[in-house]
This record gives C-alpha cells, sequence and structure tokens, in this order.
C-alpha cells in the first residue's frame, strides 16, 4: 500500500504526493467527517477522559484531522497547552476553523507534518509533551510501525502516550468482522493485527511500560505507554 490517509504521515511514494492525495479524499469528506465517525470510531473519548496532564501541561495529537479530539479535550482541561498535527492542509484548515469557532486559539496549535519523521520543536517549540495521543491513525498510515517510535520519543519522562484503533473484533460476530474490515479497505483502512506485539517492542527499547486492552469484545484496542520519569 503507498497512499497514506490524511492524519500526518507519508507514504512510500514521499510526503509531497501523500498530502495531494489524501487532500483530494478530504477536499469534501472533512465537511461530513465528524458527524459520519462518531458511529464507528468508538473509544475515541474514553482515551481523552484518560489523559489527565498535569495542571498547566502540554498535550500532543498526532493525525489531529479535523480538530475534534484537540477542541474536546482542551475543554476537558481548561489549563493544558495542546498541539496537533496532520499532512493534509485541507483538514488542517477545517482544523484551524473549529479551533477559532471555539475560541482556542491561544490554547491550541496546529501544522503540517508526518507521523514518521516529525520534529516537535521545530513544528511547535516544545522538546516533548506530558500527553501524545494517537486516535484511529495509526490504521492508515501505511508504515505505521515507525511512527511508533517517533510518537514515543516525543513523550516528557514522566508522561504518556495513548492509542486508539480498531482490534480484530476477535469476539464479535465472523460476519461483523468481514463487513467492517472489507468497508474499512475502501477508505485504505488496515486494523494492525501486530499493534501490541510491536508497541510491547518499541516501549522496550525506551524503558517504557504498556498497558494494553482489547475492548468492546475486540472492536478497538487501547494502549497506555509510560515513560518512566
Amino acid at each position: 500500500m503507498t497512499m497514506p490517509t490524511g492524519n500526518g504521515r507519508e507514504g512510500e511514494a514521499g510526503p509531497g504526493l501523500a498530502a495531494a492525495q489524501m487532500d483530494a479524499i478530504y477536499r469534501y469528506q472533512r465537511y461530513i467527517y465528524d458527524a459520519t465517525r462518531k458511529f464507528f470510531l468508538l473509544g475515541r473519548d474514553r482515551l481523552l477522559d484518560e489523559l489527565r496532564p498535569p495542571a498547566g501541561g502540554s498535550v500532543l495529537e498526532i493525525g489531529c484531522g479535523t480538530g475534534r479530539n484537540l477542541v474536546l479535550a482542551a475543554r476537558r482541561y481548561p489549563s493544558a497547552n495542546l498541539c496537533g498535527f496532520d499532512i493534509s492542509r485541507v483538514m488542517l484548515d477545517t482544523a484551524r476553523g473549529k479551533i477559532a469557532s471555539a475560541g482556542l486559539e491561544t490554547r491550541v496549535r496546529v501544522a503540517e507534518g508526518d507521523a514518521t519523521s516529525f520534529d516537535p520543536q521545530a513544528l511547535f517549540g516544545v522538546a516533548g509533551f506530558d500527553r501524545v495521543f494517537i486516535s484511529y491513525a495509526l490504521s492508515m498510515i501505511p508504515p505505521w510501525r515507525e511512527a511508533l517510535p517517533q510518537a514515543l520519543q516525543a513523550v516528557k519522562p514522566g508522561g504518556r502516550l495513548h492509542i486508539v484503533d480498531f482490534g480484530q473484533q476477535e469476539d464479535l460476530p465472523r460476519w461483523f468482522h468481514r463487513i467492517l474490515t472489507g468497508w474499512l479497505a475502501r477508505f485504505s483502512v488496515e486494523p494492525r493485527a501486530d499493534l501490541e506485539a510491536i508497541l510491547r517492542r518499541v516501549a522496550a527499547e525506551q524503558g517504557c511500560t504498556v498497558h494494553f486492552e482489547r475492548a468492546l469484545r475486540g472492536y478497538c484496542d487501547h494502549a497506555v505507554v509510560t515513560r518512566p520519569g
């Protein structure tokens, strides 16, 4: 698979072409994205509830899309400073509009970036974050294994990386699994069967610990990686 989605990543063809592809996909979808995705991107609000950054803390979303999660997180944690990046410029246009409409421009910043090769210092002038999260983006990044160490490196000592994404639906009916995975494939979305194994390996390499949960009968995976303080 060479084409990524619009969530801060590049495909094998390179970041420039990847951005153009994602802009084409989301040029019109962005207007209905949040209204339609709420029915099947389950577990996002649980992730936001579990972030609990320290007072005055910093939060980064990798693959921020329309900015939906950033706005909700800013409302939940009024003393936190939030950043997000995405590879799709049209999605970032929507995100900036949502952030402005919510009156959050002073606390929420977004930028164009690639999940597999981003520099938080260059993007936001921040070396690391208290909380980093990825919501339903890894299943849309062809080189997703490269994004995991990048994400974890952006976590401060004592901080956490939170992930939610499609699982393998192992405890759901087989017909449901076939229909869901077939439908997701139409949008170049692929649940990552080896997410837990790869995440544990990356975490061990960086001296971090992992809590991994298959939620909603395997519909989605939740993971929290903690960096020692």
